[in-house]
């Protein structure tokens, strides 16, 4: 556990070993997102001209991670979140990452610019980061604590996996620490970051390893909450099972008090 931690801190990421646990809670939720992505009232959740299903807050798990007749989610992943990261607390309804053959095409309104950034640089970004107003600004407001990533399915390594800038969030951190110098922390999420956050990710493109992460069921990896991260694009011939497409759960919960704790926590 102690290098895993050493990892995480370091590196911005860790993946944790297969657990029978974990795959447990894999193989009951896999049944449970399928069930997801065909209900109807699900389909607004369907993007990238259906390469895509964002699925937020798509799996009906309880606070605990359990899904209806299933397991909680246990296994090394949590373990190390309970030890190293202040406690799990209370989880949301996990996210349903599910990426299909063509990923990525254009979403629905989306700007060539914006298109051009998802196929080549993968989308990247720090959770929390919102944008807002016609001319697309960015504002911290919904940070996160962490993020859970559940592989529910087998997919290939370049089946649109995970991509993380190794070290990337320790420039988020300074960019901004640097942004929110000398405003009242009641007032950071009002404050206009594109400028130093466009900063910061092109630090982050000239400096930074990046890596595709990837993972089997029954493993779990876990990603710093101010690391830059994005999804690749499906691979030519890349596998996932026949119509499931790669699907991940993530477990996302936001950060309490989070100006006392986003920047100034390890």
């Amino acid at each position: 556990m102690q290098g895993a931690r050493v990892h995480f801190f370091e590196k911005g990421w860790v993946r944790f070993p297969a657990n029978g646990e974990t795959l447990a809670w894999a193989e009951h939720a896999r049944g449970q997102g399928i069930k997801a992505v065909a209900d109807p009232a699900h389909a607004p959740w369907i993007d990238c001209e259906g390469t895509w299903f964002i699925g937020v807050d798509a799996l009906p798990n309880d606070p605990q991670g359990r899904l209806r007749g299933g397991p909680e989610l246990a296994g090394p992943a949590l373990q190390f979140i309970a030890t190293h990261l202040g406690g799990i607390g209370t989880l949301h309804p996990a996210q349903l990452s599910v990426i299909y053959p063509g990923y990525p095409r254009p979403r629905r309104g989306e700007s060539a610019a914006a298109f051009g950034y998802r196929r080549n640089r993968d989308a990247a970004h720090v959770d929390g980061v919102k944008m807002f107003g016609d001319a697309r600004r960015r504002r911290v407001e919904e940070p996160h604590a962490w993020v859970l990533g559940v592989p529910l399915n087998r997919a290939s390594a370049d089946a649109a996996p995970l991509v993380v800038w190794e070290g990337s969030h320790e420039i988020m951190r300074a960019a901004f620490s640097a942004a929110f110098d000398g405003v009242d922390p009641a007032q950071w999420h009002e404050v206009d970051v594109t400028e130093a956050y466009g900063a910061a990710r092109r630090a982050v493109f000239e400096t930074c390893p990046r890596i595709t992460v990837h993972a089997q069921p029954g493993e779990a990896y876990l990603m710093h909450r101010l690391c830059l991260h994005g999804v690749a694009p499906w691979a030519e011939g890349a596998s996932a099972p026949e119509g499931e497409g790669r699907m991940i759960a993530y477990f996302r919960p936001e950060m309490q008090d989070w100006q006392a704790h986003w920047l100034a926590d390890p």
